[in-house]
C-alpha cells in the first residue's frame, strides 16, 4: 500500500471512530426510565406526567385531594393521573395502581397508602424505575420507604381531640367506644393512640368498652355501632371517629336509639359537612385537616424532581386545628365560621 493509500485509510478510519462515538452519545441521552434516566436525575422538558394513588375515589377527603393535585398541576400544564383503591384497605388496588402508572412513565406517585407496610414492594419497584414516590395523609411502615410524607401529625390530631373531649367530661368517668379505621393503616393507629393520650389514658384502657373497625365508611360505622348498643347502649358516654363519615354513622346509630344527647361524639378530618355538623350541635369538635397543601405541596416536589433533581426528604406536618363552638380553656381552637371558611369538600 502507497502512502496515499495509507493517509486514506487512517482518515476513513477516524471518521468512522467518530461516528460511531456521536451514535452511542445519542443513545446514552435518550434513556427514559430506570435508574439513570433522565427523570431520575433532573432535567426534564416539557410537561410533566405525575400520579397519584388514593385510598379510595369517593370519600369527600380523597376527593378534595385528587381536585387539588390536578389543579395544581394545571397551572403549569402538567398531567395529573389519579387511581385509587376500592375501598379504604384494597392494598391489591394500590400495588395494581403504582404498577400501571410506572408503566405510563409518570415521573413521580403521590399516594395514601392503605396498608401502610403492604405497600412497600411495588414502591420500590417504582424507585427502581426512576419514579419519585411521596406519600400525602398517611406515612408508610417504616416512614423513609419513600422521599417524604406530606401530612397531618395524626398523633397531634387525635391528641388535641382527646384533650377537649377529657376538659368537656370533667370528673365523670369516660365510657369509650371506638370507631377505629384498619390495623394496617399507620393513620388509623396514630390518631387512636393520640386521642388516648389526650384524654390521659393508657393505650389498653379498660375504659374503652367497645371498638369496631369502620374503614372509614359511614354505613359500616353506623351497622357497627348498632351492634355495639346492644351491649354496651346505656354505658357509653364517648364515641371517638377515626373520621366524620365514621362520625356521622355513630351518631346516627345513636340517635336512633334515643341517647344521642347524652353521648360525646368527636371527629378528625375539617370537612365542610364536618363543620356544619359540629355547628348542629352532632359532635362537639372536630379536628382539621388540610388536603390542598398536601395535594398542592406534592405536585411541586414532584415538579422540583422532575426538574432539578432534587428531593424533599422527611415529614412535613400541613397543619390540624380543633373546630369547636364550645372552647375550653387551655385547648386551642377556631369556631365554625372559621371553620366553615377554611374547610375542604
Amino acid at each position: 500500500m502507497n502512502r496515499h493509500s495509507r493517509t486514506r485509510t487512517a482518515a476513513a478510519a477516524v471518521a468512522l471512530a467518530s461516528t460511531t462515538a456521536l451514535a452511542l452519545g445519542a443513545c446514552s441521552t435518550t434513556k427514559t426510565s430506570g435508574p439513570g434516566a433522565v427523570g431520575s436525575s433532573g432535567g426534564s422538558k416539557g410537561p410533566i406526567k405525575i400520579g397519584l394513588v388514593t385510598k379510595t375515589d369517593s370519600n369527600p377527603y380523597f376527593v378534595k385531594l385528587r381536585e387539588s393535585a390536578k389543579a395544581e398541576a394545571q397551572k403549569n400544564g402538567d398531567t395529573l393521573i389519579a387511581l385509587a383503591g376500592k375501598f379504604d384497605g384494597d392494598n391489591a388496588g394500590q400495588v395494581t395502581a403504582i404498577e400501571n402508572l410506572v408503566q405510563q412513565g409518570v415521573k413521580g406517585i403521590l399516594i395514601t397508602p392503605s396498608n401502610s407496610a403492604g405497600v412497600l414492594g411495588a414502591i420500590k419497584k417504582a424507585q427502581d424505575a426512576g419514579v419519585i414516590v411521596i406519600a400525602l395523609d398517611t406515612a408508610t411502615t417504616p416512614p423513609d420507604a419513600v422521599a417524604a410524607t406530606y401530612a397531618t401529625n395524626n398523633e397531634q390530631a387525635g391528641k388535641l381531640l382527646g384533650q377537649y373531649v377529657k376538659a368537656r367530661m370533667g370528673s365523670t368517668k369516660p365510657q369509650i367506644v371506638a370507631m377505629d379505621l384498619d390495623p394496617s393503616a399507620s393513620v388509623g393507629i396514630q390518631r387512636h393512640n393520640g386521642f388516648l393520650e389526650g384524654m390521659g389514658l393508657p393505650l389498653k384502657t379498660p375504659d374503652i368498652i367497645g371498638s369496631a373497625l369502620t374503614q372509614g365508611d359511614q354505613t359500616k360505622a353506623q351497622a357497627a355501632m348498632e351492634n355495639l348498643l346492644q351491649r354496651v347502649g346505656g354505658q357509653v358516654n364517648v364515641v371517638y371517629n377515626i373520621n366524620e363519615p365514621a362520625a356521622r354513622g355513630a351518631y346516627q346509630a345513636l340517635k336512633e336509639k334515643g341517647i344521642a344527647d347524652k353521648v360525646i361524639v368527636g371527629a378528625i378530618d375539617g370537612g365542610c359537612a364536618g363543620v356544619q355538623n359540629v355547628k348542629d350541635g352532632q359532635f362537639v369538635a372536630t379536628v382539621m385537616q388540610f388536603p390542598k397543601k398536601m395535594a398542592e405541596d406534592g405536585v411541586k416536589a414532584v415538579v422540583e424532581y422532575a426538574k432539578s433533581g432534587t428531593k424533599p426528604s422527611g415529614f412535613i406536618d400541613t397543619g390540624a386545628t380543633l373546630i369547636t363552638d364550645k372552647p375550653v380553656p387551655g385547648v386551642e381552637s377556631k369556631d365554625t365560621t372559621w371553620g366553615a371558611a377554611n374547610c375542604w369538600g
